[in-house]
């Protein structure tokens, strides 16, 4: 029997399952890939917005990890949310200890509603010690901005901040578009070597929470697949679109998307 493909996401927990763990999660499942957690923070929230949370310690989140990585063969490893300083250099340190393999970095630095996530000395871990274990790291334009010091109002300073990002340590780095005004929108890759402009079409929809979480976990999912750097990209990114085609209108605020949308359920 062939051994399944197998991903581990670290990160925090929603609740109300749009995003973090629960977004992660499903998306391995919808891929094809079995989904192993390390969770960092426990939120109390929904559609409507994080009521309350609690970090978890960094040792316990270490904990986690190892508990995973010595029993189950992993094929790729996503990061999300981490909270603190302690938990980025934390995972960091496991990620290298460990030897995880294919580490797709979301750095989760700021909510939606524009609220911190992560503190100063946590933004200056992520760069100096978990970048450079990243094969894909993947901020969308608040978050690119925020790591490397630029304003981003154009696809010529969406380059220059991903190829600064690049020389962070990531081996290759996406800014995605969502941020961007206008209709058309880009996630634009860079490899070290070749900027690709991968330009899709914007959703009017208020059901888009947990889109950066599941784009990151897609592009994950694939890697663990065997797929590219490149044709991971692509396809996470489809696969977010219909995701979003097919999103939910659950709640009373931004609702989830439909992360089974590709196997049947609406």
């Amino acid at each position: 029997m062939t051994r399944p493909r197998a991903a581990l996401t670290i990160a925090g927990s929603d609740s109300g399952a749009g995003a973090g763990i629960q977004a992660d999660l499903k998306t391995f499942a919808a891929l094809g890939v079995y989904g192993t957690s390390a969770i960092t923070a426990v939120t109390a929230q929904n559609t409507l917005g994080v009521v309350n949370s609690v970090t978890l310690s960094a040792d316990f989140v270490t904990a986690q990890i190892e508990a995973i990585a010595l029993d189950i063969a992993l094929d790729a490893t996503k990061t999300g949310m981490l909270a603190t300083a302690a938990i980025v250099e934390a995972v960091a340190a496991a990620i290298k200890a460990l030897e995880l393999p294919l580490v797709v970095v979301d750095p989760v630095i700021v909510s939606t509603s524009g609220a911190p996530l992560l503190d100063d000395e946590g933004v200056e871990m992520l760069r100096a010690e978990l970048l450079p274990c990243a094969a894909v790291v993947t901020p969308n334009i608040p978050e690119a901005e925020i790591l490397t010091g630029r304003r981003i109002h154009s696809i010529e300073q969406v380059r220059a901040a991903a190829f600064d990002i690049h020389r962070m340590g990531a081996s290759a780095v996406v800014i995605t578009g969502g941020h961007a005004p206008g209709d058309e929108l880009v996630d634009l890759l860079f490899d070290g070597e070749i900027f690709t402009e991968l330009q899709t079409m914007r959703i009017h929809t208020p059901n888009t929470h947990g889109t950066g979480c599941t784009f990151a976990s897609a592009i994950a999912a694939n890697l663990a697949l065997g797929r590219s750097v490149l044709d991971a990209v692509v396809d996470a990114q489809a696969y977010v679109r219909g995701a979003i085609q097919h999103a939910l209108a659950i709640g009373h605020g931004h609702g989830p998307l439909n992360h089974f949308w590709n196997c049947g359920i609406e």
